[in-house]
């Protein structure tokens, strides 16, 4: 298991990306829309890891949501597992709340799901699996 990367929530992510860019001197990796969360992704590669803006694309969103609601900044951190789906079962058995029973398709080809931060100390995790096509 690995940090995959930490996920945060912006107003405009081309405007943060600059930080990441002229500051920082670091480049996007990719940049997506993943239709189904109505949100634009920009993955920041930074060591063996990532942070990844999240711009919503709806002002009905979770990330437009989230960022009325608390403001910009961190909004999970995500988990690779190399198993989701026991992962998944192995904390619903240990009581932990799950915003996802069933892994579903996320930024980047990996399966994804969210644990919720009631079970969590207050903190989004996302459990990520990558898929046969992103290796």
């Amino acid at each position: 298991m690995r940090i995959a990367h930490i996920g945060i929530a912006v107003k405009d992510a081309e405007a943060a990306l600059m930080l990441y860019q002229k500051i920082l001197g670091l480049e996007p990796s990719s940049i997506e829309t993943v239709e189904s969360q109505r949100v634009k992704t920009v993955h920041i590669p930074i060591g063996d890891s990532s942070i990844e803006l999240l711009e919503s694309t709806s002002p009905d969103g979770v990330v437009a949501k989230f960022i009325e609601k608390r403001g910009e900044g961190i909004h999970h951190i995500a988990l690779e597992v190399d198993d989701i789906r026991d992962t998944l079962e192995k904390m619903k058995t240990a009581g932990f709340q799950l915003i996802d029973e069933t892994p579903r398709p996320g930024a980047g080809n990996k399966l994804i799901a969210f644990i919720h931060p009631r079970s969590t100390n207050g903190v989004l995790i996302e459990l990520c699996q990558p898929t046969k096509q992103t290796h």
